[in-house]
């Protein structure tokens, strides 16, 4: 096979792999529904946070908990063995409303990951039936309490998770993090995963998850995922293994993190999630596959015929319209994305670097896996499982 035509069957090739994670966020964009703006006050929600060196987020997340309208709550902070503030900016906090509460954690027991033992404690503290786990870098709006209980009162799930809209500082951020909302919709089949109670087809976000309590204690809770890196995905495939449905919505209007301060964090908390989501034999080849041969090739293949004249003296009109059109479906998914979350639109164009890096940290995440390298997190030592 000659030089342009194997580039004509990259093209076509590329096209297609372009095609399925445009069409699918197409249709996912429907079905990714924001929490519902009617109903009356909710019943009592216990916001429960666990907090490991917050103290540059953690009063201003409490306090627009507490700025919270239309819903009875209490707000249960759990100081993770902080080496900052945290738990004294919590403890005046408690003094100003009686609805806060800080408790110490408990040392970290063997084949525990420190989130997971947190948060299975918090769910013991927890004075109300309605549970709302909260990471401490999450913002909500006044009425985010009372419309996300509302989407897992009428969803009829025994778990719901809300992605908030993901705010970014650092070039790392702007590049890398609208991709949550890119991976979830171009490559997830809502309508499927709602059919389903397939661990396979489970997804959620670690920011922000509710849950009744008998459900969460018949999922078995945080306990169940003791030693997991990543919640947003085991926590969900732990309470599908357990007969019970789950659900996920757009909390992008209700609710927003800043994730990461700093490049090194996006890179470190991405490959840390990498080891329990798509770094594995069995997913980063196809992946890879996917991904490289939709998003990436095409932008390159294309750079090249439109500027290199020993390329673009072999290449046909049919290859380069082929090339076009993987490329206009990759960036114009991203645009319509960065509209609907309110992320950086002007990311959109950057969208094959994005993915080549994200491939990169998913492969090092194996690499990591294989060798047995342990990570570090706020201070501690990771194993990935």
């Amino acid at each position: 096979m000659g030089t342009a035509a194997l580039i004509e069957v990259t093209a076509i090739v590329g096209l297609g792999l372009a095609s399925v994670p445009a069409i699918l966020t197409a249709r996912n964009l429907r079905r990714f529904t924001r929490a519902p703006h009617d109903g009356q006050a909710s019943e009592p929600v216990s916001v429960l946070i666990p907090a490991r060196d917050e103290a540059g987020s953690i009063e201003r997340t409490c306090r627009a908990i507490l700025a919270s309208e239309g819903v009875t709550l209490e707000l249960v902070v759990l100081d993770d063995a902080s080496q900052d503030e945290t738990a004294a900016i919590v403890s005046r906090l408690a003094q100003e409303d009686a609805r806060v509460r800080v408790v110490p954690g408990r040392p970290l027991p063997s084949g525990w990951c420190g989130k997971q033992h947190a948060c299975s404690q918090l769910a013991t503290l927890a004075r109300y039936d309605t549970l709302l786990f909260l990471d401490a870098d999450v913002t909500l709006k006044p009425d985010a309490i009372r419309r996300a209980v509302g989407f897992l009162n009428t969803s009829g799930v025994a778990l719901a998770s809300g992605f908030p809209r993901q705010l970014t500082g650092t070039p790392v951020e702007w590049l890398l993090l609208p991709l949550i909302q890119y991976v979830l919709l171009g490559f997830l089949p809502l309508g499927m995963s709602r059919r389903s109670l397939s661990p396979g087809l489970a997804a959620g976000c670690g920011q922000l998850f509710l849950s009744k309590r008998a459900d969460y204690e018949t999922a078995g809770g945080h306990a169940a995922i003791r030693e997991s890196l990543h919640d947003g995905i085991k926590l969900p495939r732990a309470y599908r293994r357990a007969g019970l449905s789950t659900d996920l919505f757009d909390a992008s209007d209700i609710a927003e993190c800043r994730m990461y301060t700093r490049g090194v964090d996006v890179l470190q908390g991405l490959s840390k999630n990498a080891t329990e989501g798509m770094a594995t034999p069995q997913a980063v080849v196809p992946a890879t596959i996917l991904l490289a041969g939709g998003q990436v090739l095409p932008s390159l293949l294309l750079a090249a015929a439109l500027t290199t004249h020993s390329v673009s003296s072999t290449v046909s009109p049919m290859t380069v319209a082929a090339l076009t059109g993987a490329v206009v479906f990759s960036v114009l998914t991203r645009m319509v994305e960065a509209v609907r979350f309110r992320a950086p639109f002007s990311s959109s164009f950057a969208h094959p670097l994005a993915i080549l890096v994200f491939l990169g940290i998913q492969w090092f995440g194996l690499f990591r896996r294989v060798v047995g390298m342990k990570a570090t997190w706020k201070g501690r030592s990771l194993t990935p499982q």
